[in-house]
């Protein structure tokens, strides 16, 4: 189960004011199929996903259990995160 704090729901309409259109599906899909994990922040997890061409989308989560609870997610420059 995936839920999503407020938080994380006021971020898609920040994002958007910003011209970073993203959905909960683009951010499902980066948690189950993360290209990277950061574990530097335990026990919160960062899974990364390629947003677009310059861009990756890193997704802020906490795990307990089967529970998966979305706490923020953020684009940044793919040279900046990629290895």
């Amino acid at each position: 189960m995936i839920y999503f704090t407020k938080h994380a729901l006021k971020k898609f309409e920040i994002l958007k004011r910003h011209n970073f259109h993203v959905s909960k599906k683009q951010i499902l899909k980066i948690i189950t199929h993360p290209e990277i994990i950061d574990y530097s922040r335990m026990p919160l997890l960062i899974a990364q996903g390629k947003f677009d061409r310059i861009h990756v989308l890193r997704v802020v989560y906490k795990q307990e259990g089967e529970i998966i609870k979305v706490i923020t997610f953020y684009p940044g420059r793919s040279k900046q995160y990629e290895k």
